[in-house]
């Protein structure tokens, strides 16, 4: 796109621009417009680059737009897209009708890839059921395990048992399966690939051969024959409790001396002896496999200790005896010639080879290897491979479906922010409507981080209300920055509760946790001084009520304090006398306050109504304006700076444009509570609180004392002649 610039200024396509939120944008209207993009210089294109997740779009389609899987939609990926969307469709035309299907007939068959693309659109209507259809919609692309579920074969190099013709080769394919586990296919089944197959018969081949060397020994391996390795598991059992009994025989030889010792002493049957006793016991188990003597036999049948008594007559019955002959002892030389015929069988199993074919036993290996099965499952891994091309293809026929049916919905939220700036319509940003304070509010953007979003966004000028929306009933929760665009803020507080509502109709509990406070509307800044200003009086009154009553409380207090330190001294209480002096002081106060206090009033008084008629609406006017006007121009400076671009490069975006929010479209953003038009409205509440007249009667009691000072102090009251 670097030369995009000089390819505008060569391009013949006659462009078309309306004014919509204080900047030129582009209007997309038809498939010359879309393919021409390219020309078209980015200094005008209302975003560079927008995120793939937050939206209310589709997002496998994002997805495969952003080439670069870098979670970012950028200009040329765009443009990459137009382009290959035009390179097998017959013209773009189609794309500009909010089309929700892709007609078969839009396809271009007259180059290879159109021909597989439409070859494949139908094979899937075919595996859908529905073969006749003229069209193709994102939904029969949306899941490839429907697609593929009747198919045997379908391109991907994995088949399932199901693909077998006969049940000697199915059996097969479920052995290698079990043995290496199992590959998912595009039908969702389980299935295996050419490397399992080929490393099942390289598994069974090599435990074959291992095997055979076994066979081939002259039964000095597998002494037992097919029973040898539960003779092995035996042998392996009892070996360590036959050693210690021969090396303790010995130690008796070598020390005569040593051997009631070697023997369980008189002390450990005593231990034992005080509980209640077991063959299984594992302190008997613990004491020699019999009685130790010098050069004494293992006894096989009597005097064998009660815990190995059934292990040791399985080594006799199973061991002994099928190589031995049947004996009644066991020789130290007798179990040496035992344990040289196992170590033969135990450096055979040491020999093994690794594989996955274990559980299978050699006679079903054997069985496996004997037959054709693997020839067979490579020639259905054959015919499978063979529909990869057009397999393949359905991967493209759900890009060309999405692109058709989206494409021209995101140029209109990309190179342009029509979606946004239409009435009706929303922008692919907006993710719902909130609720809360009687108004609704539609610029509603998802976020990630409340901190960073906050950081930027606080540059657009806006009212913004951060908000945390959960769902009960799903646990789901997500973050919204609502902007208010109407309407005031007096019962926008953290806190607060609404309801938000997203693009699918599903409602949320929606709470405020943080607010960026700007300017909302003209109507909130003519009413701001007035409220500021009965704000602070409140506040004033408050402080001097609560200072005025701590001081009653802590005279009281005193004075309580000091009368009954009096009555417990045994005085009685004096009265102080009344100060005639001090109280005239405070009433001649009171009296100069409310005299300067009068006089003012009365001079207003004077002033307003010594003038003629017609200039009285006019002095109300210009006290209003003086009021009002400085924080409704300011207001109105402030207002006119909204701009949606913070909001959305806090998001992730970067748009190109001052996309402004002025105060016509505000309000449209957000729509303050009014009664239908049309409905009836009674004024009559049965829990209003009764009017009495005494505001009346405060304003003539100070009309009064108006007159009464200016007569007083010899002031001319207005006449009839002067104010005419």
């Amino acid at each position: 796109m670097a030369g995009s610039t000089n390819r505008s200024n060569n391009s013949s396509h006659k462009w078309k621009f309306c004014r919509l939120g204080g900047f030129d944008q582009v209007r997309i209207e038809t498939g010359a417009d879309i393919l021409a993009l390219e020309h078209l210089d980015q200094k005008l294109w209302a975003a560079l680059s927008c995120p793939t997740h937050g939206l209310e779009f589709d997002v496998k389609t994002l997805e495969l737009i952003d080439s670069d899987g870098d979670g970012r939609i950028r200009v040329p990926e765009i443009i990459a897209a137009v382009q290959w969307t035009r390179s097998v469709l017959k013209d773009l035309d189609g794309l500009t009708g909010a089309p929700a299907e892709l007609p078969l007939s839009a396809i271009d068959d007259s180059h290879e890839e159109g021909m597989r693309l439409l070859s494949s659109a139908r094979q899937i209507l075919a595996n859908l059921g529905k073969p006749e259809s003229p069209v193709i919609a994102p939904e029969d692309t949306l899941d490839t395990l429907k697609i593929f579920s009747r198919t045997r074969f379908n391109g991907d190099g994995i088949i399932p048992s199901e693909s077998a013709e006969d049940d000697e080769t199915r059996q097969v394919i479920e052995d290698i399966i079990n043995c290496l586990g199992p590959e998912q296919d595009r039908g969702g089944l389980p299935g295996i690939s050419r490397e399992k197959l080929d490393r099942f018969f390289t598994d069974l081949q090599a435990f074959s051969k291992w095997w055979e060397k076994a066979e081939n020994d002259g039964g000095s391996i597998l002494t037992f024959g097919e029973a040898t390795d539960a003779a092995d598991a035996l042998f392996v059992k009892v070996r360590p409790k036959i050693d210690d009994y021969f090396t303790r025989c010995r130690l008796a030889e070598f020390d005569s001396s040593a051997s009631p010792m070697l023997n369980p002493s008189l002390d450990d049957y005593r231990m034992i002896s005080t509980g209640e006793l077991s063959p299984s016991s594992d302190k008997i188990a613990s004491f020699p496999l019999a009685a130790i003597g010098s050069e004494k036999p293992l006894p096989l049948v009597e005097g064998i200790n009660p815990a190995w008594v059934d292990p040791i007559s399985r080594f006799r019955s199973e061991i002994v005896t099928p190589v031995l002959g049947e004996l009644d002892s066991l020789s130290s030389s007798d179990w040496a010639a035992l344990c040289s015929r196992f170590a033969a069988y135990e450096s055979w199993l040491a020999d093994r080879p690794a594989t996955s074919v274990d559980s299978l036993g050699i006679e079903r290996i054997r069985q496996i290897l004997s037959g054709n099965s693997k020839e067979t499952i490579h020639a259905l891994l054959d015919k499978d491979q063979a529909l990869e091309p057009e397999v393949n293809a359905i991967a493209s026929v759900d890009r060309l479906v999405r692109y058709y049916c989206s494409l021209h919905r995101l140029l209109n939220n990309f190179v342009s922010f029509r979606d946004f700036y239409t009435r009706g319509k929303k922008g692919i940003f907006q993710v719902g409507t909130l609720y809360i304070d009687a108004r609704s509010c539609d610029l509603c953007v998802k976020i990630d981080d409340i901190a960073k979003h906050s950081s930027v966004a606080n540059l657009s000028h806006t009212y913004i209300a951060y908000c945390d929306c959960t769902r009960r009933s799903s646990n789901e929760k997500m973050t919204i920055a609502a902007a208010v665009t109407d309407g005031d803020s007096d019962n926008l507080l953290v806190g607060r509760n609404g309801v938000f509502y997203d693009l699918q109709g599903r409602d949320w509990d929606a709470t405020i946790v943080k607010i960026i406070d700007q300017p909302i509307s003209i109507r909130q800044a003519f009413w701001s001084p007035y409220k500021r200003a009965a704000r602070m009086v409140g506040e004033q009154i408050g402080k001097i009520a609560g200072a005025r009553e701590k001081q009653v409380t802590d005279s009281v207090g005193s004075g309580i304090a000091q009368t009954g330190a009096k009555v417990d001294a045994g005085k009685a209480p004096v009265e102080q006398p009344f100060d005639v002096g001090k109280f005239a002081g405070i009433f001649a106060a009171i009296g100069l306050a409310i005299g300067a206090i009068g006089t003012a009033i009365a001079s207003v008084v004077t002033g307003f109504v010594s003038l003629k008629w017609w200039q009285m609406p006019l002095a109300l006017l210009g006290l209003i304006l003086i009021v009002s006007g400085p924080s409704m121009v300011i207001t109105a400076f402030n207002l006119r700076k909204r701009n949606l671009g913070p909001i959305l490069d806090a998001n992730g975006w970067a748009v190109n444009t001052r996309a402004l929010i002025n105060i016509p479209f505000g309000t449209s953003l957000t729509a303050v509570a009014k009664l239908p038009e049309g409905s009836e409205r009674s004024l009559s509440d049965p829990f209003a609180e009764k009017k009495r007249p005494w505001k009346l009667y405060v304003a003539l009691l100070v009309l009064l004392a108006a007159v009464v000072i200016l007569w007083l102090n010899g002031l001319p009251l207005p006449s009839r002649q002067q104010a005419g």
